[in-house]
């Protein structure tokens, strides 16, 4: 196998852990000798041993072999010993890093691979491994405010409910499995207030994959009233729930849904919402609509991934999925990465992310 190969290996590993392992990183380690691969791991839970660990614990013997990993091995202890370490004293030969580690605490394993005398090799995959830990990384380098995914399906014209605003179901059984699963990995789970009061969604987890942190309901009410009997606000397990709303609002929503223990916080703007909702713990955060909320967070340049699931439908009239925008002319719109393409059943998935995915801090 190629260095590329093993890479692609361990990122692949590096996914089994979404939705387990946050605030942790996703990661994945493959150990190969002549090209075979003779162990390999991926951390499954926060808390839990480390990708690096896990391979080595998998394999009879690592002398002089190479281990590719997504992310630089620690060099500090935390929750279990450094990585680093670990690898030095099993006689590793050669590593590969897809990305450096911007924790302050858990960098550096770079520089004590190396005065371990091994032959370390960094950006490996970093372009697939970068998207992978998109979140993670954002947190370290931008801790202002979440790291901001938009989910919107739609008809292939672009619209997310038709012209009587029924939006049930725009996409199939595929993509719905799709999206529960992609809930799991994040820390919140946004709405607006037209989609809270129209489609009524309880914004949970109910897919195959069990979250480690049920994410938080997100209401962003901005200036309107609510009605109280949404189920967002009804208690469902640890599932807590955040209301965003207007300053003039926050104190009456905060007595009146008290005895739900709903969370409101207060903000004039969309840029300050994000900053609250961080201060409120929210690293990572999926906005699932609707179109005016989706609109506003791309005008002011707050969207740094879409996931956008087109079904083979055509709607011809309806709720556009991106409320009203102002023009931007050719030369001067913005440049987003493609992450993914791949089919849902009759759906398609296209993940994109706002170029550069992680501006310099």
């Amino acid at each position: 196998m190629t260095d590329g190969e093993l890479m692609a290996r361990a990122i692949a590993l590096a996914w089994r852990g979404w939705g387990r392992v946050a605030p942790n990183p996703l990661v994945g380690a493959v150990l190969a000798r002549d090209g075979q691969i003779i162990g390999e791991g991926w951390h499954e839970d926060f808390g839990g041993r480390h990708a690096e660990i896990a391979a080595l614990a998998r394999t009879d013997g690592a002398r002089g072999s190479t281990c590719a990993v997504t992310l630089e091995p620690c060099a500090h202890t935390g929750k279990t010993p450094p990585c680093a370490g670990a690898l030095i004293d099993a006689g590793v030969a050669r590593v590969l890093i897809a990305v450096e580690d911007p924790h302050r605490a858990a960098h550096g394993g770079v520089e004590r691979l190396r005065e371990a005398g091994i032959d370390v090799s960094v950006g490996v995959g970093a372009e697939a491994a970068t998207a992978m830990n998109a979140g993670y990384l954002w947190s370290h380098v931008r801790p202002s405010r979440p790291f901001v995914a938009l989910k919107l399906a739609t008809s292939i014209d672009g619209l997310i409910a038709d012209a009587a605003g029924d939006s049930h179901w725009v996409s199939e059984t595929e993509a719905r499995d799709f999206v529960h699963w992609l809930r799991a990995g994040f820390d919140g789970i946004g709405v607006g207030r037209g989609t809270a009061e129209t489609d009524d969604p309880a914004l949970t987890v109910r897919g195959a994959l069990e979250p480690r942190v049920s994410p938080t309901r997100v209401l962003f009410a901005g200036a309107g009233d609510l009605r109280r009997d949404l189920r967002l606000f009804e208690q469902t397990g640890d599932t807590p729930t955040i209301v965003v709303a207007a300053p003039h609002l926050a104190d009456r929503l905060r007595r009146e849904l008290a005895y739900r223990a709903v969370r409101v916080l207060a903000a004039d703007t969309l840029a300050e919402a994000l900053r609250r909702l961080r201060e409120a713990g929210l690293r990572t955060l999926l906005v699932e609509g609707g179109g005016r909320l989706a609109g506003a967070l791309l005008e002011d340049h707050l969207v740094d991934r879409l996931y956008w699931i087109q079904a083979p439908i055509w709607l011809g009239q309806g709720v556009g999925a991106f409320g009203e925008r102002g023009s931007v002319a050719l030369a001067h719109a913005d440049a987003w990465a493609v992450v993914e393409r791949r089919p849902l059943g009759r759906d398609t998935l296209l993940v994109v992310d706002r170029a550069p995915c992680l501006p310099a801090s």
